[in-house]
This record gives structure tokens, C-alpha cells and sequence, in this order.
């Protein structure tokens, strides 16, 4: 069986390691970024094996694009959103936070639900996944738009399954929630940092189970489960 993928973001990172491991599983993907010359790279490394688009997921033609790309690949399996957009933003620089919403809500809402629409209008079982964040817990003061967005998407996604099921559609979803991941956008004094191929390991094992929640290592399952229990009256005077 020829199972195919679409990989949202996968030029750089966690997605582009994520790629890797699923051809080397036999997967089929097709890979969406802005950055054309990494696109092409990667279709020469897995001749046959990858496919490519340029989409940017902000942009108008995002959703155009992404048919595109689904139609080169000759459908899809499993959708998996890897694009996103983070800094610390203490000064509240406004062109910082409205790109941080642009990218995680709007490209967030406009790419999983083309894909939601694709899977039930072809009337097949899927997979969607998205790279959300442990950070989607609790509002944390360096990164708010950021830490909103993730939290956004947490419950865009429980929307989401909950209405696949309402229609009785065979369409699973896995939220994807690492920590801090040694990317371009962390910086390097981060505590408790991972390897993007530690991670993507991690998430290609959680997607064949089908987790509905994949939080990538321990240490943060166990950091998200005492930010819970922090009462908000408390939360908000901790120094960060």
C-alpha cells in the first residue's frame, strides 16, 4: 500500500526531519514551504518519493496550492501541519505579534480546514496533525501571542474531531505538543532543548498509533501537568 502524506512546512526543522522519516518508512510526501530552492532539494535527495509546492500558508493562494500539491501527490493519507511562527516579543512590537497571528490562526484555520473539507468530500479515512505547543498551557508573559495561538489551535483541533464525529467521518487528528526544539526560532540558552530528529522520531511514532495528543518528552508532560495545577491568581505573579 502507497501511503501518502502531506507535509505543511517541511523545508527546514522538525517537518523537514519528519519528511525523512516517512520516506524512509515508504511513505510518498508532499512537501509545502515558501523556500523554493529547499523545496527542490528535497525532491533530488528522494527522487520519486517527494513532491513538491511552494506555499506560504498567510498568502491567498494557500488553499489553491495546496490542492495542487494533494493532486501531484495523487491524494493523501495524513495532513500534517508544521508551519508556525514564534518569538519573544516583551516590547509587544506590533508587527511581531500580528505575523504570529496571521501564521498561526489564519494560515492554521485555512490549511486544516482545506484539509478536513478534502477528506470528507473524497469520503476517505485521514489523518490531521499539527505542530501546536506545550506553550498552548499557559499564557506566558515573553511569547503572549505566541502562547495564545497555541492554545488556539489546541481547541481548534478538539472542534474539529469533535465534528468529524458528529458527521461520523473517518477522519482522526493528533495535537501535536513538543517543548523547546534547537530551531531557528530558540534560542540557545533554553532549558531542556531537543534534537528536531529526536522530536520527529517521537511524532512519526505517535502518528502510526493514531495519539490523539503527542507530547513529545516526559519532562514536559510533567511541566504542563504542574503549570495545570498553578491557579491562575498565582500564575500571573510569577517573574519570567
Amino acid at each position: 500500500m502507497n501511503r501518502k502524506a502531506i507535509v505543511i512546512g517541511g523545508t527546514s526543522g522538525i517537518g523537514k526531519e519528519v519528511v525523512h522519516i516517512l520516506v524512509r518508512e515508504g511513505w510518498t510526501v508532499g512537501v509545502a514551504g515558501r523556500r523554493e530552492g529547499l523545496l527542490r532539494e528535497l525532491e533530488e535527495a528522494h527522487p520519486g518519493r517527494v513532491v513538491a509546492e511552494v506555499i506560504d500558508v498567510t498568502e491567498d493562494d494557500a488553499e489553491n496550492c495546496l490542492s495542487l500539491l494533494i493532486d501531484k501527490l495523487g491524494g493523501m493519507d495524513l495532513f500534517l501541519l508544521s508551519s508556525g511562527y514564534g518569538n519573544q516579543n516583551r516590547s509587544l512590537d506590533r508587527e511581531i505579534e500580528e505575523r504570529t497571528v496571521q501564521t498561526n490562526v489564519m494560515g492554521f484555520m485555512v490549511m486544516v480546514d482545506a484539509a478536513f473539507r478534502w477528506f470528507r468530500e473524497h469520503g476517505c479515512k485521514g489523518h490531521i496533525a499539527a505542530i501546536t505547543s506545550v506553550a498552548g498551557c499557559k499564557g506566558l508573559a515573553p511569547s503572549a501571542s505566541y502562547s495564545a495561538t497555541k492554545r488556539f489551535q489546541w481547541t481548534y483541533l478538539q472542534a474539529l474531531s469533535q465534528l468529524a464525529r458528529s458527521e461520523r467521518l473517518a477522519i482522526s487528528f493528533s495535537d501535536i505538543r513538543p517543548g523547546f526544539v534547537s530551531t531557528d526560532f530558540i534560542h540557545h540558552d533554553y532549558p531542556m532543548q531537543m534534537r528536531p530528529d529526536y522530536v520527529a522520531e517521537h511524532i512519526v511514532r505517535g502518528l502510526s498509533r493514531r495519539r490523539r495528543v503527542i507530547v513529545v518528552d516526559w519532562r514536559y508532560s510533567i511541566l504542563c501537568l504542574i503549570w495545570r495545577l498553578i491557579p491562575d491568581c498565582l500564575w500571573e505573579r510569577i517573574k519570567v
